[in-house]
């Protein structure tokens, strides 16, 4: 039995469609059909569309001499505010192992090239936002891993 690798599938693919949505479409109802990972899902895109002020802060303090983010891509934009969100609020979760899952569902929105820019960027702003103990940085303030909602 093969496994099918389906935009339908993939929770990252699902968050970029529902924030992309309700970024540049504010009328857009946001619905959460009945899917695996709907928690995930729903956590995700709710963190991040609540906490879009301080996910721009960290915008601008880590990538603000590299490029402007209003340049890039919107897709691109809402894939960088959803990775951010899970790098200070999913602490749990390995900052590998987001980094490969947005990656891998930038491929069904992005060329190649954006990929690896794509790549270069989350690095940089994960080992920003978590050094190797896994502290958390925000806004220049440490926490540590068991940082609240």
């Amino acid at each position: 039995m093969t496994l099918i690798h389906s935009p339908k599938n993939n929770p990252r693919v699902i968050i970029i469609q529902k924030l992309y949505g309700k970024f540049y479409n504010n009328d857009e109802n946001l619905s959460f059909p009945k899917h695996r990972f709907k928690k995930f899902i729903k956590d995700v895109v709710k963190g991040t569309l609540e906490r879009d002020e301080v996910i721009k802060d960290e915008i601008s303090n880590h990538l603000d001499g590299d490029t402007n983010i209003k340049n890039l891509d919107k897709v691109f934009q809402v894939i960088i505010k959803s990775a951010i969100f899970e790098f200070l609020y999913r602490p749990k979760t390995s900052v590998k192992i987001i980094i490969k899952e947005y990656l891998n569902a930038s491929n069904y929105f992005l060329d190649k090239s954006q990929t690896g820019y794509l790549n270069a960027l989350l690095d940089k702003i994960s080992k920003k936002i978590r050094n190797s103990n896994g502290w958390i940085w925000i806004n220049k303030k440490i926490f540590s891993k068991k940082l609240e909602k």
